[in-house]
C-alpha cells in the first residue's frame, strides 16, 4: 500500500474514543500533526494528564459515557473516521467488574457501530487485543488465521467482551448506510501487544509501585516463556496506517479497501520474557526483581484466591482505598504462557514496520520514570513500614495502655528486655524524640534537595526514622 504521509487525514474530522488516555491522546496529537481538520477526544473523564496539551493543540475534548447512545451520537456527528479505543476491564480490579466490562466493551461498541451507520461515517478502526485468540494456551508466531478463542472458555470478562466486540465490528464491514447514498461503512481491527511508553497508565505504574513496596515476591513461569510488547508510537503508526487502509480509492482494488473487514496483529516484533522486560525497566530505576520463580499452577492458585477475595468485595472495587490485587488468573496466563504473533500481514497489507526499536523504547520509559522518581517521595518497602509501625505501637502499648490481653503479653515481653516500666517509657519517649528530630532534619534537608515534597519527607521520616531519612540523604548526595 503506497500512500502519502497524510493520505485520508488532511481536511478530515476524526473522533478518538478514550481520547484522553495514553494511546488515545497520542493518536490525537499525531492526527493534528498530520493536518486533520478537526480532532475530537471522546472520554468519560473530563481531565487527564494529557488534557491540557490536547486543548492547547486544538483537540476538542468531549466528555460522555460510551454506554449512553446520545453521548456517542453527539460526539460522532460530522466525523469522517473513528478510532475506537474506549474499553474497560483490562487489568486489576476493573477485570472483576463484570457488568461494567460488558456495558463498555460490548454495548458501547454497538453504539459506535450504530452511530457510524446512521451518521454516514465511512471508516471505523477498532483497537482490539491479543486476548481474542489467546486464552492461556501456548501460541508461537501466531497469525490472523487463528480462530477466535471459544467465548465460553475465556478466563476473564475483558477478553470475552473484546472478542464479541471485535466480531461485531468486522461483521458490520461493508454495511450500507441508512441513508441510501451508495456508500458503506468500512471497518478493521488492530490487535496490539502489551503497550508501553512514557506516561502509560496501567502496567508500568503498577509495576513501579509493587517494586517500591517490595511486593514482587517471585517471578511466574519459566524463563523461556515469551510474549510481545509494543511501544506507543509504533501502535499509533499502525493505527494511522489502518485508517489509510480503509480508504476506498486504491488503484486496482475495485474500490474495496485493502484493510476492510480485516484484523491485524501489531507489535515491536521482538518477543521477550515479560520478567526480562520488566527487570530491565526496574533495573534502570534501581529496583530489583526476585530470583525465585513460582510454577504456573501455583501462581494460578494464588491468582484464584485473589479473584475470590476481591469478588467478595465487589461493591467496593472502585473505591480508592482498596488496593489492586497482587495478581489475577488472566494476568498469570499473560506472563506465564508463551504467546506471540507475527505482524507480517500488517506489514504486507498496511506497510507497518515498527518505527521505534525495543532498545529505544526501553530507554524512553526509563528516562521518563527516572524523572518521575526524582520528583516523588521515595521510601522503604511495606515490610519496613510494618516493622516500624508495629514496633512503635507495641512499645507505646507496653508503656501506657491498661494491662489487658494482648497488652499484657506485649508488656511481659518488653519487661524481659528492658527490666522495668520506667525504662520502657524512657525508651518510648526517646524514640519519639529521635523520630521527631530526624523528621525535622528531613524537612530542612528536603527544602534544599526536594522542596516540593518537604512536608511528605517530614511525616514519612517522623514515622520511620532513619529508614526514611537514608533515602533523602542518598538523593542529597547525587
Amino acid at each position: 500500500m503506497h500512500f502519502s504521509e497524510n493520505e485520508g487525514i488532511e481536511g478530515k474530522t476524526f473522533v478518538v474514543t478514550g481520547g484522553l488516555g495514553h494511546v488515545g491522546s497520542a493518536i490525537c496529537f499525531e492526527l493534528v500533526r498530520r493536518g486533520a481538520r478537526q480532532v475530537r477526544a471522546f472520554d468519560l473523564r473530563s481531565t487527564s494528564p494529557w488534557s491540557h496539551d490536547l486543548h492547547n493543540r486544538g483537540v476538542q475534548c468531549i466528555q460522555g459515557d460510551i454506554v449512553q447512545k446520545k453521548d456517542v451520537e453527539r460526539s460522532l456527528r460530522g466525523a469522517d473516521c473513528v478510532f475506537h479505543l474506549a474499553s474497560f476491564g483490562m487489568s486489576g480490579k476493573e477485570m472483576l467488574q463484570l457488568g461494567r466490562v460488558d456495558e463498555v466493551n460490548i454495548t458501547g461498541t454497538c453504539h459506535i457501530i450504530d452511530a457510524c451507520l446512521e451518521l454516514g461515517i465511512e471508516r471505523l478502526i477498532y483497537v482490539s487485543t491479543y486476548n481474542v485468540v489467546f486464552g492461556g494456551k501456548k501460541i508461537v508466531n501466531g497469525d490472523e488465521n487463528l480462530p477466535y478463542f471459544p467465548i465460553d472458555d475465556h478466563v476473564d470478562a475483558y477478553g470475552r467482551s473484546k472478542s464479541v466486540a471485535e466480531q461485531l465490528v468486522l461483521k458490520n464491514n461493508g454495511h450500507a448506510f441508512k441513508e441510501k447514498n451508495g456508500k458503506c461503512l468500512y471497518t478493521c481491527a488492530v490487535r496490539p501487544a502489551a503497550i508501553y511508553g512514557p506516561g502509560e497508565e496501567r502496567h508500568l505504574p503498577r509495576l513501579v509501585l509493587m517494586a517500591k513496596l517490595g511486593l514482587f515476591p517471585f517471578l511466574i513461569g519459566e524463563a523461556s516463556v515469551k510474549s510481545d510488547w509494543i511501544y506507543v508510537d509504533n501502535l499509533v503508526h499502525a493505527l494511522i496506517l489502518a485508517s489509510m487502509g480503509l480508504l476506498d480509492d486504491i488503484p486496482g482494488k475495485s474500490g474495496r479497501p485493502i484493510a476492510a473487514g480485516q484484523p491485524y496483529f501489531v507489535s515491536d516484533g521482538c518477543p521477550v520474557n515479560s520478567f526480562e522486560f520488566i527487570g530491565n525497566f526496574l533495573k534502570g530505576l534501581d529496583y530489583e526483581l526476585p530470583k525465585y520463580r513460582l510454577a504456573l499452577p501455583h501462581a494460578l492458585f494464588i491468582g484464584r484466591i485473589f479473584s475470590v477475595f476481591y469478588s467478595i468485595l465487589y461493591p467496593w472495587l472502585n473505591r480508592w482505598w482498596l488496593p489492586q490485587p497482587l495478581m489475577l488468573p488472566t494476568e498469570v496466563y499473560k506472563v506465564g504462557v508463551t504467546h506471540y504473533f507475527s505482524f507480517a500481514k500488517a506489514k504486507e497489507e498496511l506497510g507497518y514496520v515498527p518505527m521505534v526499536t525495543p532498545k529505544e523504547g526501553m530507554a524512553a520509559i526509563i528516562s521518563y520514570w527516572q524523572d518521575r522518581k526524582r520528583k516523588s517521595l521515595e521510601g522503604p518497602t511495606i515490610f519496613v513500614w510494618l516493622f516500624v509501625i508495629i514496633g512503635m505501637s507495641s512499645l507505646f502499648a507496653a508503656a501506657y495502655l491498661p494491662d489487658i490481653v494482648p497488652v499484657s503479653l506485649i508488656r511481659a515481653l518488653s519487661l524481659f528486655f528492658f527490666r522495668s516500666m520506667w525504662t520502657i517509657r524512657l525508651v518510648f519517649v526517646m524514640s519519639i524524640a529521635a523520630h521527631l528530630g530526624e523528621g525535622a532534619y528531613a524537612w530542612y534537608l528536603a527544602k534544599r534537595v526536594d522542596p516540593a515534597n518537604a512536608r511528605g519527607w517530614f511525616w514519612q521520616t517522623f514515622a520511620l526514622g532513619f529508614f526514611s531519612l537514608r533515602f533523602l540523604l542518598k538523593r542529597a548526595r547525587k
